[in-house]
């Protein structure tokens, strides 16, 4: 019995001195940070002009803002055309995807003899950097006889988003 004591006892002791001897060369290292979201999204349109204009025909001064384009184009006779430059922009520090492009007319009520094309547009955008989508309307050079309905309405949607 006196040897099982020993035993306990001499377990005891080494386990007070490993914990003194843990203690000994314990360190805490504390970690303490902050966390900043540093990126800007700024794409939008900067700018639109009527870069081709049929003689006769009047443009109008098209008006913008961040997001919006508005402009009343005047065609004269049949043939006729304008093109408009659009220029997007990315004034953030993160890089942009083109995620969807429309656009539509108003096929129903409006004139057939207004038809429109767009241009192409990269699909990336990369902070910093501009792209420039042209947008051309027509009087269709086929039609013969003066059209009863003289307006068509175009919508165009063009979606940007956060590079994934």
């Amino acid at each position: 019995m006196k040897t099982s004591k020993n035993i306990i006892g001499a377990l005891l002791i080494v386990i007070i001195v490993m914990s003194v001897g843990y203690s000994t060369f314990a360190t805490q290292l504390t970690i303490n940070g902050t966390a900043k979201i540093v990126g800007q999204w700024d794409v939008r349109i900067t700018n639109v002009e009527a870069i081709n204009v049929s003689e006769g025909c009047d443009s109008g001064v098209p008006e913008y803002t961040d997001t919006t384009v508005a402009f009343d184009s005047k065609l004269l006779k049949p043939g006729d055309f304008i093109t408009y430059e659009i220029t997007i922009r990315n004034d953030g520090n993160i890089d942009a995807l083109l995620d969807n492009i429309v656009f539509t007319s108003d096929e129903k009520n409006g004139s057939p003899a207004i038809s429109f094309k767009t241009s192409e547009l990269d699909s990336y955008l990369e902070a910093g950097q501009e792209a420039k989508l042209k947008l051309s309307v027509f009087y269709d050079e086929k039609t013969v006889e003066e059209p009863e309905v003289k307006e068509k309405n175009i919508m165009g949607i063009i979606e940007y988003v956060q590079e994934r």
